[in-house]
């Protein structure tokens, strides 16, 4: 026990010191790409910070641990709303853009409405397994294919109007840099994050808790970490278009590439994870759009609703268990 806890604290280290590395490769990408924080944040960043669940939930269900690979995404979307955004916004009220409002997070309550119906089928066509199919994950990648279509044309409409401007140039790191940073950072992100998971997994079987719990709480928020530091530097330093989009992207990436991904390679069962809990992140989805559109920017008071929706949640899981 005395080890994994040591194994925390130095995972905590790696993850804290990749996300400033990382933050500062993305915000370059951004100006040399001549695109906006935002946009870098919904693909880069939200990539790179994902990997983590998408080693776990893969793996997970090639194992046979399906409740572990869809809880480890359900938990990961909801700390991502409600503990990464609302920590973030605690420490460095958040400021979101139109675009954010009006184009992105829409793409991540599409994706959790189309979770919620995949994993619906005891209801729809009385499947007595529950479980999301082949099918489904297919349909998932197919979304998510779209969703890249419709961000590259951001980017790209993006980037005529910025070569336009007749501004003077701001100064640009070398590329070699650039890459070295962004290489470094997502090592960190992700080495450190994969310590976390294992170190915290096990100290949670240890105490007893189910496979279904442990992936909702523990490992999901262990696989979100890199995205809570990523988040919570970008906001320090004034990134915040970088903190909503690595937030929101990830929220994205978890349903319709890694679940997509997971289910295709071998349907996932929903075991105990409960519709209670896609409509929890269904809802915080909806909520946090309802939230950002009030000012176009997440305030503390907002910030330290999130947070308690999301302990008085856990608390319910684990007193269900």
């Amino acid at each position: 026990m005395i080890l994994n806890i040591l194994i925390l604290i130095v995972s905590v280290a790696m993850i804290v010191f990749g996300a400033d590395l990382l933050t500062d490769g993305a915000s370059n990408i951004a100006r040399r790409l001549h695109v906006s924080e935002l946009l870098i944040g919904l693909t880069v960043v939200a990539f790179g910070t994902s990997m983590p669940e998408m080693v776990v939930s893969v793996i997970s269900g090639l194992e046979g641990k399906p409740e572990l690979a869809i809880g480890n995404v359900v938990g990961s979307n909801l700390a991502n709303t409600l503990v990464i955004l609302g920590a973030t916004a605690l420490i460095c009220p958040i400021t979101i853009s139109k675009q954010a409002i009006g184009k992105d997070i829409p793409w991540s309550i599409i994706a959790a409405l189309l979770l919620l119906i995949s994993a619906s089928g005891a209801f729809i066509n009385g499947d007595v397994n529950n479980e999301i199919t082949r099918q489904s994950g297919l349909m998932m990648l197919c979304v998510f294919a779209i969703f890249l279509y419709y961000t590259i044309l951001t980017a790209m409409s993006e980037r005529k109007k910025e070569d336009e401007k007749t501004e003077e140039q701001i100064p640009q790191a070398p590329v070699w840099k650039i890459l070295l940073f962004v290489a470094l950072g997502l090592t960190g992100l992700l080495w450190g994050g994969q310590l976390f998971v294992d170190s915290a997994s096990s100290l949670a079987f240890m105490m007893g808790w189910s496979e279904s719990l442990v992936g909702l709480t523990i490992v999901a928020l262990g696989t979100s970490a890199p995205e809570l530091a990523t988040s919570i530097v970008a906001a320090l330093k004034n990134k915040s278009g970088l903190a909503i989009g690595n937030a929101v992207g990830s929220n994205i990436f978890n349903i319709l590439l890694i679940l997509g991904v997971s289910s295709t390679v071998t349907p996932l069962k929903m075991g105990n994870i409960t519709y209670i809990d896609l409509l929890m992140q269904f809802g915080c989805s909806i909520l946090l759009w309802v939230f950002a559109r009030t000012d176009f920017k997440l305030t503390r008071k907002e910030g330290i609703t999130m947070l308690l929706i999301y302990f008085s949640y856990m608390t319910y899981l684990i007193l269900q268990q």
